[in-house]
């Protein structure tokens, strides 16, 4: 692994300790990072933001990396509203003295952070969200259910829903073998091809990876998929709520969330959802884990936006 000035740091929050990643003072940025992810995968966008005159924040999210005091034999411990509890505290008790922060999710963590958004949208002064747009909650389609009518069984999120069953195929390739397909574009994890790492992810990116999941597991990453139908469940209260921070969207025009939503995204419907959303950018020639491939381009992207509202 490359060498990385940050300091690695502890907090009980929520009933769990949390390992976290800072570097830099100033206001805070909450990364949040998605699947098979850690707070590695902003390591570019926190040396820069610290040279920037913010303080970059980037947790192992509970069920990852060295955050730890989660039973994961249970997906209700991995539900939206835990999960963002997690990241109010930690906010709450490493910055009391900051009333609102900048959040910039991908992934699983853009869910995370539109999740924050509805539920503490006084906690955000604005977000950076990557890859993943908002999806409205449809109250007449449970979004497991969702997926396997219109995509099949072999769906990624429909074959994830068994517990353990996918741990036992991942066990039988090998964790650095695993991840590494994971990270290819349109990769395979289940078939026998070699792994041919992409240019923007060194063996030793994908080594701290694996040695993080050799002790972990992916259970943890899972369950979030596995409580999709919960966290459905539990926001009810939330259908037809409008995200009311500011908003800059970006995604890659090679990631397939994007080829799935490029009408919402492009057309209307997620600026109806999300009324303060100020700009939505298409990097050209991007996969998926665009903070990885394209860092000099995101980071640019991130440091104007949040340029717009650090003196407010």
């Amino acid at each position: 692994m490359e060498e990385y000035s940050f300091d690695h740091k502890f907090v009980q929050v929520n009933g769990i300790n949390m390992h976290y990643v800072e570097k830099g003072k100033g206001p805070v940025v909450l990364f949040i990072h998605g699947f098979p992810e850690l707070w590695y995968s902003w390591r570019h966008q926190i040396s820069f933001m610290a040279e920037h005159g913010y303080r970059a924040v980037a947790p192992d999210l509970r069920g990852y990396g060295d955050t730890t005091g989660v039973p994961t034999d249970d997906p209700s411990n991995f539900s939206c509203l835990r999960v963002v509890g997690d990241l109010v505290e930690l906010v709450n008790t490493i910055a009391p003295e900051q009333d609102e922060v900048f959040v910039v999710g991908h992934d699983w963590g853009a869910m995370i952070a539109w999740y924050l958004c509805l539920f503490r949208p006084d906690k955000v002064k604005a977000l950076v969200n990557m890859s993943v747009p908002f999806s409205p909650r449809n109250p007449n389609a449970k979004p497991v259910e969702t997926f396997k009518a219109i995509l099949g069984d072999d769906f990624y999120v429909v074959r994830f829903q068994e517990p353990g069953k996918v741990e036992a195929e991942y066990a039988k390739i090998g964790t650095k073998k695993v991840l590494g397909k994971l990270y290819i574009p349109n990769g395979k994890p289940f078939d026998d091809s070699p792994v041919i790492l992409p240019c923007w992810l060194s063996e030793k990116d994908i080594d701290y990876y694996a040695s993080k999941y050799e002790k972990t597991g992916f259970t943890g990453g899972l369950n979030y998929y596995r409580a999709l139908d919960l966290n459905w469940e539990l926001t009810a209260a939330w259908t037809g709520a409008k995200v009311k921070v500011p908003v800059k969207f970006i995604v890659g025009d090679l990631d397939s969330t994007y080829n799935g939503a490029k009408d919402y995204i492009n057309n209307g419907g997620m600026k109806k959802d999300v009324p303060l959303l100020e700009k939505v950018v298409i990097l050209e020639n991007v996969g998926h884990f665009l903070q990885q491939e394209k860092p000099i381009e995101v980071n640019k992207q991130i440091h104007n936006f949040l340029m717009g509202f650090s003196s407010t």
